[in-house]
């Protein structure tokens, strides 16, 4: 019988503040996104200009999209080359450490930085969610690419698989982080609550990310 939170509704206003607020009093604004189209079988999520059509990875963030599934990007520039951002992203074991929404993590199945790994998330409490299970689908070091999907746990966001890929800036000295995702719509939301939901959380996340990558790069510039 499904539980109580499970069948709980997203509150698009509710939920998106109490998301602002948990992740240590980050600002996360609204990025303009361009909306996916619901009619596509196979979408490709709007990307920057700046990267070329030759960026195998950037292609990564095509996704098939169900009649009932909602689909979205998000960006962020990050002023810390890829080679301070991607051992933070790669932790498929320690979510943690920039995910602020994430209370704990332990690997159940595999080892926890290989594809095929399994792992159990425990989230903190103001979300419509306890626990996630999670499969890791790609990790490559050499074009920094990571995806996992979500294969079980005690939450609304069934299907749900995404894919995080970093591209350095012209000089090399920055990084742009695309996350993109493909989810189920819940029972009684829409497609359009359903991305801010994520949206806020995913966009929190990658500021997070930047706030850590970018202290890194800052302490390492100062130290030597």
């Amino acid at each position: 019988m499904p539980s109580s939170l499970q069948l709980e509704r997203f509150n698009p206003t509710t939920d998106a503040t109490a998301s602002a607020a948990i992740a240590n009093g980050v600002n996360c604004p609204k990025q303009p996104q361009a909306p996916p189209s619901a009619a596509a079988r196979r979408l490709v999520v709007p990307l920057p200009v700046s990267l070329s059509s030759a960026d195998n990875a950037a292609l990564l963030h095509a996704h098939a999209v169900g009649p009932n599934q909602c689909c979205s990007v998000v960006t962020q520039p990050i002023e810390a080359p890829v080679s301070a951002v991607w051992p933070v992203v790669r932790r498929f074991d320690n979510p943690q450490g920039y995910k602020n929404f994430v209370k704990s993590c332990h690997v159940i199945a595999g080892d926890g930085i290989n594809v095929g790994a399994v792992r159990e998330v425990r989230v903190v409490s103001g979300l419509p969610a306890e626990s996630s299970t999670e499969r890791l689908e790609i990790l490559d070091d050499e074009r920094h690419v990571i995806s996992f999907s979500v294969v079980g746990g005690d939450h609304r966001l069934r299907n749900y698989r995404s894919v995080t890929t970093l591209h350095p800036n012209g000089n090399g000295n920055g990084t742009l982080v695309i996350e993109s995702y493909v989810v189920d719509i819940p029972q009684g939301n829409t497609k359009e609550e359903t991305c801010v939901f994520v949206d806020t959380i995913v966009r929190c996340n990658l500021q997070s990310l930047a706030q850590i990558a970018e202290n890194v790069t800052r302490n390492s510039e100062q130290s030597s």
